[in-house]
Parts: structure tokens; sequence; C-alpha cells
């Protein structure tokens, strides 16, 4: 079993602004595989569902994303995952460019405090993550700029794929196919 968690914060007033890009990965892998996240269990909206040979359970903490590891601490408990081997963090990174994902096996949370709640209550670094980028947005709570949208549905369509990846090849294939320089601006390419 395998557990891949999308951070965010519960309610419509955040659903599409840039702090919520993990809520909304999963819910793009749930669309992908014909499922709703909408079950209750352990403080966060879960769907089951199957991604190649691996059964996984999508989860959206529904603690406010500074608590966010004591919904997944209940998680990992309850289903008995082991986070150095079957969990899974996608949220976003103000380190990283606007739309860009890199894939991490371990490390500290970098400042972001859903990543530190997560830390703190399962005592361990040791986990996979997902990264969406957003820098340089500064306001990580105000929803998307209509000209952004574009970037985020490839970023969210990547971060699905990712997940995929990881689940039926491995976190190497998907490390080596999905930590990669971002490609130029067109602009910049063209001059």
């Amino acid at each position: 079993m395998k557990l891949i968690v999308g951070l965010g914060n519960p309610g419509i007033e955040y659903q599409f602004t840039p702090h919520n890009l993990g809520f909304l990965a999963i819910d793009r892998i749930a669309d992908d595989q014909g499922v709703e996240v909408r079950n209750r269990q352990c403080r966060a909206l879960t769907a089951r569902t199957k991604i190649g040979d691996e059964q996984a359970i999508l989860a959206k903490p529904e603690t406010f994303m500074n608590l966010s590891g004591v919904a997944v601490a209940e998680l990992v408990e309850k289903l008995e995952i082991r986070p150095e081997e079957d969990l899974i963090v996608i949220y976003d990174e103000l380190d990283l460019p606007f739309g860009t994902l890199r894939i991490r096996e371990r490390g500290s949370s970098a400042g972001h405090n859903g990543m530190k709640s997560i830390i703190g209550a399962l005592g361990t670094q040791e986990f996979l993550r997902i990264r969406i980028g957003i820098a340089p947005e500064k306001k990580i709570l105000k929803p998307f700029r209509k000209s952004q949208l574009k970037h985020v549905d490839e970023a969210l369509d990547a971060a699905a794929e990712a997940a995929k990846v990881i689940l039926t090849e491995g976190r190497a294939a998907a490390m080596n196919r999905f930590n990669r320089k971002p490609e130029p601006p067109e602009e910049a390419t063209s001059k």
C-alpha cells in the first residue's frame, strides 16, 4: 500500500492558490484514476485506487497546512505505512521556478510549514517528495492569475505522471525523467 498525500488548505477561498498545488495534484491523479477524494479518515479526505500493480491511498489533509503532520501521522499509523518506502508527499516549493517539478527522497522542510509539520509528526525526513515550483510567486494564498493557468495545468499533469511513474517504474526512473533543468523560455532561445 502506498500513501500519496497532497498538501494544501481546505476551503474554497484557497482552492486555486499556489499553496494548494498538492491538493490540486491529488485531484488530478484522482481524475486520471476515475475516483473521488471524498472519504473521511484520519482528518483527511481520501480515495483508494490502484496505480499499476500498487494499491494506493490518495489523501488531502483537512487540518490546514501548518498541521498537515497530524493527519499524515494518523494515516501512516492506521495504514501501517513505512514512510521511507511507501509515502509520497506532493507540495508547492518556493525555491523552484514556477511550474517545474523535482522529486527528492529526503531532506529538510526548507521552511515549508506543511513539511515541517509532517517531519515533526513522523520523526523522520526519509520519505519521497514531489515538489512543484511556484517561484517567484510571493502571494501563495492568492488565486492564480489567468496567465498562469496553462503552466499550472502542465505542472499538475507532470506531478500526476511523476506519481504514476514512481509506482510503476520506480523512484530512480521518475527522478531521471522529471528532475531535469527547465527549458529556457522561447523568447530567450529565439534571439
